[in-house]
């Protein structure tokens, strides 16, 4: 049997599907993940995972590409050509499954099943409801579950990567640093500079050896941050590279992005800077111990907003003494 599971956003989107992905591998022959460019890296790293196809689709991604009859057919063929038996669409709560669930059935995929609360008509062959508002870990796992696809006796339905991760000593020196990821995918979800800057010298000066990571692109960033007292990593790590540094970690410090799921998957504690415009009950660090800081009543709750749409960005001005505090009570008093 070989089937698809398709998750089209973000890396830590991706990698809180791992659990779903297990199960449908524990019962097929082979699974093709489906990623979006912005999750590719996240997919590569997931067990269970046969192959990886990466497709943008123009109703997920943020800034989203034209939508032409050439990419949806390219994508119809690419699908056709893997005989798949079956498919699960894996979709946040504000995203449809159906115009994927479209050009499966182009594809002649005979099985597929997604979470909806549209009416899907022949499109799906199993529309999943979900009551209530689940860690989305869970609320993924509960797909595969409707759909037969069960974890296997052992499986504790955490999330996990597929090892060995790369050696990084070379960079971070011995493990026992704690790191602090300034950065997020939109604005909206991360500390201003000033105040993660402020973060690394308090940890600093409570006796930490501190670790600054980020992308490329956000190395500027990772080096106002850092200053003069933390190790600046910006730049320097792939994502296999960074699940490494994360490993290491005693405890990660970071706002709602991919690599506070990261750090979960790889079973290290996370203090989460986390921006109520999404709610920490679905998208904090999953299964690990986790300290959320952070006004979670905030005017721009649940607002889904990109940029913040309140003056000063007030739920993220937390005081760095509490970051320290809570760093202190993840790692059991070792500084």
């Amino acid at each position: 049997m070989r089937t698809l599971v398709a998750r089209l956003d973000n890396v830590g989107d991706v990698l809180l599907a791992g659990p779903c992905v297990r199960a449908v591998a524990a019962h097929s022959d082979e699974v093709v993940l489906l990623a979006g460019p912005r999750g590719r890296a996240g997919a590569e790293l997931l067990p269970g995972v046969d192959e990886v196809i990466e497709w943008c689709a123009p109703w997920i991604d943020p800034e989203p590409p034209e939508l032409t009859q050439e990419s949806v057919e390219a994508l119809a063929k690419q699908l056709r050509d893997l005989r798949l038996d079956a498919a699960l669409v894996l979709t946040s709560f504000h995203q449809s499954p159906l115009p994927l669930a479209l050009v499966l059935r182009m594809a002649g995929v005979p099985w597929i099943g997604a979470i909806s609360e549209d009416y899907p008509g022949s499109l799906l062959d199993l529309r999943h409801r979900v009551e209530g508002d689940p860690p989305e870990a869970e609320r993924a796992l509960s797909l595969a579950t409707a759909a037969g696809f069960t974890l296997s006796d052992g499986d504790d339905g955490r999330l996990a990567l597929r090892g060995p991760l790369p050696d990084t000593t070379g960079l971070t020196g011995e493990p026992g640093y704690v790191v602090v990821h300034p950065a997020a995918s939109v604005p909206a979800r991360q500390p201003t500079a000033e105040r993660s800057r402020a973060i690394v010298r308090a940890l600093a000066e409570a006796g930490h050896r501190v670790l600054v990571t980020g992308a490329p692109a956000e190395r500027r960033l990772t080096a106002e941050v850092a200053g003069d007292v933390a190790l600046d990593l910006g730049g320097v790590t792939g994502l296999p590279e960074l699940a490494a540094v994360l490993a290491g970690a005693r405890v990660v410090v970071a706002p709602n992005t991919g690599p506070a799921h990261l750090a979960a998957a790889v079973g290290t504690p996370v203090v989460s800077l986390f921006a109520p415009v999404v709610p920490s009950a679905r998208w904090a660090p999953y299964g690990v111990p986790t300290v959320v800081l952070g006004d979670q009543q905030a005017p721009c709750r649940n607002m889904r907003a990109r940029r913040c749409p309140v003056e000063g960005h007030p739920c993220l001005a937390i005081d760095p003494a509490d970051v320290v505090r809570s760093v202190h009570e993840l790692s059991g008093g070792v500084s």
